[in-house]
Order: C-alpha cells, then sequence, then structure tokens
C-alpha cells in the first residue's frame, strides 16, 4: 500500500508552534523539560574556546569527539561499535531518510508496526515506498509470526521498528522478542532499520538493550541501521541526531548525507559533546525520566476522570505519550478539528496508520507543565467526546 493523507499532519505540526494552542499532540516536550542552563553553558564554550571550529562546516560523519561520546554511550548498553562507524544527523529524521534510501527503492515494500509514528509514514510517502503493516501488541511490540508470513509472501525490502518505548504505544519489547525479531529478519537477509530515539526515556532506570547489541556476533552478517537522536532528551532545536549503519554501507551513507546539506550545524554538536562528556546528560537523564513518569501518570489520571468510562488507555513504560481507544462512534479526525477550534491540540488515530486504521484512537503527549489550564483542556475534549451522546 502506498502511503497517502499524510497531509493530515500539516495542522498538527503548525498548531506545535502556536502559543495560544494548548498543546497534546505533537511529541515535541515543554521547554521547561530540557536542560537550558546547561545548554547555555555548553554554547557558551564553545563560543569562548572553540569559536574558530563552530564556525566551521563539519563535514560528514561528523564533529569526531561526539562520535566518541555516542560510541561510549552504546557500548553501556551492549552495542560494541568504533566512533569511525558513526555518521552525525540533522536528528534522527533525517537519519531514517538515509537508512531507507540506502536499501530501498521507489515501490520497494517496507514492514513497519502499526500504529506507528506518522514521520515515518512521511518519509516512506516521500520516498514513494510502499507499507506493509503488521500488528503490533501494545506490551510486547511488533508481532514475529506476522512478520514471517509477510516475509514469506512479500518481497519485503526492509523493515522499521521502535523496540524501546515506542511511539505510541509506549511498549518496551522484552529481550526475547527483539533476538526473535532480529533472528527472523537475519535469516531472510532483510535490513533491520532500528529507531531507538526514545531508548534514554524509561521509567525503571535500567537502560533497555538495542536490538543491534543482541545481534552481536550471532548475526555479524546482517544489516541493521541504529538510529538515535537528542530531540527528546536534550533539546528538538539541536536537531542533532546519528547513525550507524552497516559497514558496507557507511560510505554510501556519508555520501547521502553530504549531498543532503553538507554537515550538521558545528556548534550543535559542540554542545551535546560538552553535555554528555561532562555528566550534565546522565543527570539530566535522571531527571527527565522522573518528570515524564509524573507526567504521564498525572496525565492517566485525569482522563480516567473525566472520559467516558469505556475510554482504553496504553500504560508505556518509558517515554511520555500515551495512546487511547475512545468509544467506536468517535471520528478522531473530526474530534482533533473541533478541539484545535477550541484551541486544543492532540494527534487523531488514522495520521498513525498508512491505511488509516484507527478512527476512533487517538494520541495525547504528556510532556507538559501540568496547570489548570491543561485539566480544563481534558475536561474540553471529554465534552467533545460526548457530544454524538446527546
Amino acid at each position: 500500500m502506498l502511503v497517502t493523507s499524510q497531509a493530515l499532519v500539516l495542522p498538527l505540526i503548525k498548531a506545535a508552534n502556536d502559543p495560544t494552542i494548548t498543546q497534546l499532540g505533537a511529541a515535541v516536550p515543554d521547554h521547561r523539560f530540557f536542560p537550558i542552563r546547561a545548554i547555555q553553558r555548553a554554547q557558551s564554550n564553545a563560543a569562548r574556546n572553540h569559536l574558530a571550529d563552530a564556525i566551521n562546516c563539519s563535514f560528514p560523519p561528523g564533529l569526531p569527539a561526539l562520535r566518541r561520546q555516542i560510541t561510549r554511550r552504546m557500548t553501556e548498553f551492549g552495542c560494541a561499535i568504533l566512533p569511525n562507524e558513526i555518521v552525525i544527523t540533522n536528528g534522527c529524521q533525517e537519519a531514517l531518510t538515509l537508512a531507507l534510501k540506502a536499501p530501498t527503492n521507489p515501490g520497494d515494500i517496507v514492514a513497519i508496526e502499526s500504529p506507528t509514528f506518522y514521520g515515518l509514514l512521511q518519509v516512506l510517502e516521500s520516498l514513494g515506498l510502499e507499507v506493509l503493516e503488521l500488528p503490533t501488541n501494545p506490551r510486547t511490540g511488533i508481532s514475529v509470526d506476522a512478520l514471517e508470513l509477510a516475509l514469506t509472501n512479500w518481497d519485503v525490502k526492509a523493515c522499521v521498528v521502535v523496540p524501546n518505548f515506542s511511539n505510541p504505544l509506549g511498549f518496551c519489547m522484552p529481550d526475547e522478542n527483539k533476538q526473535q525479531l532480529v533472528d527472523k529478519l537475519a535469516s531472510h537477509q532483510i535490513p533491520l532499520i532500528e529507531d531507538d530515539v526514545y531508548g534514554d526515556l524509561g521509567f525503571g532506570g535500567k537502560r533497555p538493550s538495542a536490538c543491534k547489541g543482541l545481534a552481536g556476533n550471532r548475526n555479524a552478517n546482517h544489516d541493521i541501521y541504529y538510529r538515535g537522536s537528542f530531540s527528546k532528551t536534550l533539546s528538538p532545536g539541536l536537531r542533532v541526531g546519528w547513525i550507524v549503519p552497516p559497514r558496507k554501507q557507511h560510505k554510501k551513507i556519508e555520501y547521502m548525507k553530504y549531498v543532503l546539506n553538507l554537515g550538521t550545524p558545528t556548534t550543535s554538536q559542540m554542545i551535546v559533546a560538552d553535555l554528555l562528556s561532562n555528566g550534565s546528560y546522565q543527570r539530566q537523564l535522571r531527571q527527565v525520566c522522573q518528570k515524564y513518569s509524573v507526567a504521564v501518570n498525572r496525565m492517566t489520571q485525569a482522563i480516567v476522570r473525566y472520559f467516558p468510562a469505556e475510554t482504553k488507555i496504553t500504560r508505556p513504560e518509558g517515554g511520555f505519550v500515551i495512546w487511547l481507544e475512545l468509544p467506536v462512534h468517535i471520528d478522531s479526525i473530526s474530534l482533533a478539528r473541533d478541539a484545535l477550534k477550541l484551541g486544543i491540540s492532540i494527534s487523531p488515530g488514522p495520521i498513525f496508520s498508512a491505511s488509516q486504521k484507527y478512527q476512533h484512537y487517538i494520541r495525547i503527549s504528556c510532556a507538559c507543565v501540568w496547570s489548570a489550564e491543561i485539566e480544563q483542556a481534558i475536561v474540553t475534549l471529554a465534552r467533545l467526546i460526548d457530544l454524538p451522546n446527546k
């Protein structure tokens, strides 16, 4: 199925920049969740001590100091890589584009989770790729049995998953399921594109493993494109992400990155490298994971209090979004439009599906500072949901 109708996302993205709108739609945390003072100090340090380097272009694969710090961090959760295997990107979205372009051509089939992040669907649409949506359990992730059936019946060229605190479901795949997924794709020689942008945001304290780390020597020849980003942990505005492609594809990825935009802003890379090296990033993670956990619990409690009793809510283990199943008669696109007229932004379910499933589902971002305004927005949404019954 060719991806279409992602134009539904545009009003949601525009609303994210409107200060008059109560932001419950786009997964962009309130700025108060980020380490603003630490970023300011790192930026001042770059300008004061490294100005000559900061004003130069950092061509691919990116700033060596940053790649060394990312290597150190990935090694801590089981991914044995070298700095020269990393390519720095403008956020995770660019890394996704590069990862999909490398092993596919327009018209190829890509297997994905369902529901899935709408940004993935936008990239697939822009590249002219066809989508095979696979059922995904809100606790354990993509169905490996369904994947096996898909690989037997379709000429799948790649598979994209978000195994840790998936957006929008919030699950963390158990290691056993991750291993089965890696083994299954390796046996069919299908590249795995792993999005781990939320991996650092678990509520349980221990950082979950990555599929890339679990692959190890057992699947050493299997193509895995690992992608990460600091957009949800440090700042979306820095636009710093990275990709670890298969070694045989590294030069291709590096060249495509250069053709796209020459390089990722040097100052942004310096800031992130500084925060990683001086311990600020680890301190930020300890604080922000606790804040996100509290925010999710508070939003969940309000929804349970005000929404119809038949509403079903996911229980994410990390991240900051929740997925809601509303009464079956609710049209979530109409609900989103009506809410926006009242100054409230939410994400309707169909934008998380290439075939526009999930008509009576919505996603709520909880990464907002709780206030009377937020609670009133939940009350207003509950009233809109209840209107069709009047």
